[in-house]
């Protein structure tokens, strides 16, 4: 009689309750049903997923809110398995400076170099060293110029990468007097400011051609950057004296007035990847 007593007790109590909020190990409960302690499930947990349809999670799922006033929904999610002390390609991407509006002319895109501009007076084997300045490069007398589409940011997630960078241009020089010398450029990839790759090119000589033009590429890299947003730019410059008359145009055609080349076919592209080795996740589940 006395169990009876205690079961009917409860059950009045779960029935007066069940008209408002229902508190286990609470007497104030905030919710629908609010428990203040380990909440053990057995068996299947269902979602009504708003239409009265009641839906179980399937194995690897997991319990995803969907915003205020919204029904929580299962989600899979699919996390790649990492492999110790390997690399993955981190970060890609592809840059190009190319500036359509104008076919055929040279504003917006690339640098020129006038016959009015004497050439940088570098001396390569003491200027062109590893992490010498944009600053120093761009200066009078050295005369660096920026390919301003291809000055970019990427992002390095771990002290432990490889970042290696791409870079393809055209360079042309307008020939219409039959210039028969040998003209130098060169052209370096800056990190954060820093030179990480440079290479000196040459456009052949070539008398009777009304244009010449190469194609120029270069592949440089650097190692474990600090974590965080970095800035790539590409810059080149003239390194032999221009002949009256003669302009030198990098990823455009050399004058608006040159027939063989377009802006098109100039164009440079930069690309970016970066290797990484990764270390920071935080565990989904523990």
């Amino acid at each position: 009689m006395k169990k009876a007593f205690i079961f009917f007790s409860i059950l009045s109590l779960v029935l007066f309750r069940a008209q408002g909020n229902i508190g286990i190990a609470t007497t104030s409960p905030r919710n629908n049903l609010d428990v203040n302690g380990d909440l053990n499930i057995g068996k299947k947990v269902f979602l009504d997923n708003g239409l009265g349809t009641l839906r179980a999670g399937q194995e690897g799922q997991l319990l995803v809110s969907q915003g205020s006033g919204k029904p929580p929904t299962w989600k899979t999610l699919r996390i790649p398995e990492y492999l110790s002390g390997q690399y993955y390609l981190i970060f890609n991407d592809s840059y190009r400076d190319f500036n359509s509006a104008t076919p055929g002319g040279n504003t917006g895109q690339g640098i020129t170099f006038t016959d009015r501009e004497t050439a940088t007076t570098i001396v390569p084997s003491t200027d062109f060293v590893l992490n010498t300045s944009y600053a120093t490069l761009s200066a009078t007398g050295k005369n660096f110029k920026s390919i301003s589409g291809l000055t970019k940011d990427f992002t390095v997630n771990s002290s432990q990468s490889s970042t290696y960078f791409m870079f393809e241009t055209v360079v042309q020089q307008n020939n219409t007097a039959g210039d028969a010398s040998d003209i130098k450029f060169a052209c370096g990839i800056f990190v954060d400011n820093l030179l990480k790759s440079i290479r000196i090119n040459m456009l052949p000589r070539n008398p009777n051609a009304s244009s010449t033009f190469v194609t120029h590429t270069q592949i440089g890299g650097v190692e474990n950057l600090i974590p965080g947003t970095h800035n790539v730019r590409v810059a080149c410059t003239r390194l032999t004296n221009p002949v009256a008359g003669k302009t030198i145009g990098i990823g455009v055609p050399a004058t608006t007035t040159t027939t063989n080349l377009n802006n098109f076919m100039t164009q440079s592209s930069l690309k970016v990847d970066v290797y990484e080795i990764p270390q920071n996740f935080t565990s989904v589940i523990p």
